[in-house]
């Protein structure tokens, strides 16, 4: 199973760290884990590289985290966007994904 956790502050989304896999298909052959790996890296570097947003990103096998250190309100749409695409893609894929929210 996926889990997807977001980080909220004040309620508003300021991280994510994504791990495991949706254990939909054989590795290799996941459009589950496929589609959030695609999703979560697209928010990552359109953070970091394009909005040039002060966070911090770890890439290890399985996981992948992202904090924001500064505000940023587009970072932060960005993130908040990012738990709806994955929320939609475990409604269509019951079972495959664990999204929880905290409040940091």
């Amino acid at each position: 199973m996926i889990k997807a956790v977001f980080y909220k502050k004040n309620g508003i989304f300021t991280g994510y760290s994504i791990s495991g896999h949706a254990g939909y298909a054989d590795e290799g052959e996941d459009v589950v884990c496929a589609s959030v790996s695609s999703a979560a890296m697209l928010t990552a570097n359109t953070v970091t590289d394009f909005l040039e947003a002060d966070a911090d990103v770890s890439v290890k096998e399985n996981l992948l985290e992202l904090m924001l250190k500064s505000h940023c309100e587009s970072a932060e749409k960005l993130i908040e966007s990012l738990h709806t695409h994955i929320d939609f893609i475990s409604q269509d894929y019951k079972g495959t994904i664990r999204i929880s929210v905290l409040e940091v």
